[in-house]
């Protein structure tokens, strides 16, 4: 999402081995050898995952191979060894940058760069780099990701830019509307409004062989009483795309098409929908312990890969809780402390073996790696707390160079008010009014379109191979008889457009 975080910094001192995150010192464990490898070893896939986390991608190949030609390897487990092989080619198309291309392309934005300065942000981590079998190899997005991470190399950059931000990431008149409408009216939905959505996905030409065809999946707004409703699909190409299930927790339309040869293969959605905005006054000292309920119990659980309880996010709950037992107050704490970690463009979720963790330890994050940090966090300490991820847009957004991107929020449980959203990657606002510094915990804009209540769900209908991204469920995916088509292979578009409001 956006360019949130700019002007915040984190720092990697591997020499102290601390971690500086959203104030807090924490021990970096992440690129210290591992105890309990050696245990591991009698686990292939354990090992596998640990080798291909810690750059070792031709020992990571060997034990593939070799458990894949064993006729004691389940097929569960053949199934997850062949993605980590999938997820080895991904992450070296992340990371496309040697140390001479990394020199290369920070210099077209500070052509006098020293030697001193590119370690300097090499060694601290804001120029994102791994080891892979030896060699250092940077993120393909970390040379634009340094001018957010580091106020020194924005100082440096010979032609400062501002960064891309969308409208609602910092204050606007939206936010005072919308609680200005909630006080006046009661309700917690409110400035309702009509939008008519056109969404694309283009297969490049001849990605796959002529007269192939291709399955794609395109994310489809999910209704939600008081948040999305009536949605109605207007069009489709090709025709008679297959919605899923309202009930779906990613939902999509589903087409088939044959590749036609020289030809980019398109696919295309066209649906209306009114959306609101919400906002719930909470009082903070009204806000209880959430009751133990067999509806609650999942929202309160670990669910790996990505929302795990591990020793290290423990003990930063510790940190940043201290001895706070108020539920609101515990999670605007939380709340704050991952809204201090600074956004940068992310690496494919499908690539990250744990995001919640990696969002900790990496010092920067964007905001579905936010979300589920805060998540499992929240989680942590009793409060439940879901998924939810989408679009935002501006008014007029597609061909006019609006404003729209990818994004990803969540919401928690507070009795006595119920679910309320929560947007830490807005996070605070500034403003000296309590209702809108803090209008991202309890409150969402109406520039949001919802795709998704869960995170890493099946699709609808069943994706036969592995997901472009494993996580979330926004840009789209696409398949066909060879394999799954990974995001170098198409491109997808979004266009929404405010329609004018009726009398009724």
């Amino acid at each position: 999402m956006g360019s949130r975080g700019a002007g915040k910094t984190a720092s990697i001192i591997t020499g102290a081995a601390l971690l500086l995150v959203a104030g807090f010192a924490l021990p970096v464990v992440a690129q210290a050898p591992d105890p309990g490898e050696a245990a591991r070893a009698t686990a292939p896939l354990d090992a596998v995952v640990a080798m291909v986390d810690s750059g070792d991608f031709q020992g990571a190949e060997a034990r593939i191979a070799a458990a894949l030609a064993s006729g004691a390897t389940d097929h569960a487990t053949r199934q997850a060894l062949l993605f980590e092989r999938e997820r080895m080619r991904r992450i070296l198309l992340d990371f496309t940058l040697d140390d001479a291309a990394a020199r290369e392309q920070l210099r077209r934005y500070i052509p006098d760069l020293r030697a001193d300065e590119f370690q300097r942000w090499t060694a601290g981590g804001q120029l994102e780099h791994r080891e892979i079998d030896g060699q250092r190899r940077y993120f393909k997005r970390s040379v634009p990701n340094l001018f957010r991470l580091s106020d020194e190399a924005a100082a440096r950059r010979a032609e400062p830019r501002p960064f891309s931000e969308g409208p609602m990431e910092s204050l606007h008149p939206h936010h005072a509307e919308v609680v200005d409408a909630a006080r006046a009216s009661g309700s917690t939905s409110v400035l309702p409004r009509r939008v008519r959505v056109r969404q694309a996905l283009s297969v490049d030409a001849d990605a796959v062989p002529a007269g192939e065809v291709l399955r794609a999946w395109i994310p489809f707004p999910r209704e939600i009483e008081g948040q999305q409703e009536a949605v109605t699909l207007l069009a489709s190409t090709p025709a008679q795309a297959v919605v899923a299930p309202a009930g779906t927790g990613q939902r999509t339309a589903y087409m088939e098409q044959p590749a036609r040869a020289g030809e980019p293969t398109r696919f295309s959605v066209e649906y209306e929908l009114t959306l609101y905005a919400r906002y719930f006054p909470i009082d903070p000292d009204a806000v209880v312990p959430a009751p133990a309920s067999d509806e609650l119990a999942p929202f309160l659980a670990e669910q790996p890969p990505h929302i795990v309880f591990t020793p290290e996010l423990r003990a930063f709950s510790r940190q940043v809780v201290g001895s706070e037992t108020r539920p609101y107050r515990i999670a605007s704490k939380l709340f704050e402390a991952v809204d201090r970690i600074p956004w940068a463009g992310a690496r494919e979720y499908s690539t990250i073996s744990n995001i919640s963790a990696h969002a900790l330890h990496t010092g920067h994050a964007d905001c579905g790696q936010q979300t589920l940090l805060l998540m499992t966090l929240l989680r942590m300490n009793g409060i439940p707390a879901r998924w939810q991820s989408g679009m935002v847009y501006s008014d007029g957004a597609g061909g006019d160079g609006e404003y729209w991107n990818l994004h990803d929020w969540g919401w928690l449980y507070l009795a006595p008010y119920g679910w309320v959203p929560m947007d830490v990657t807005t996070g605070r606002l500034a403003s000296d009014e309590e209702a809108l510094e803090w209008f991202y915990l309890g409150g969402l804009d109406a520039y949001r379109i919802v795709f998704n209540d869960d995170q890493g769900t099946p699709l609808y209908p069943h994706k036969q191979f592995f997901r472009s991204d494993t996580v979330d469920s926004q840009r789209g995916e696409v398949e066909w008889s060879g394999g799954n088509l990974y995001y170098d292979q198409w491109d997808y578009d979004f266009d929404a457009r405010l329609l004018p409001a009726t009398s009724d």
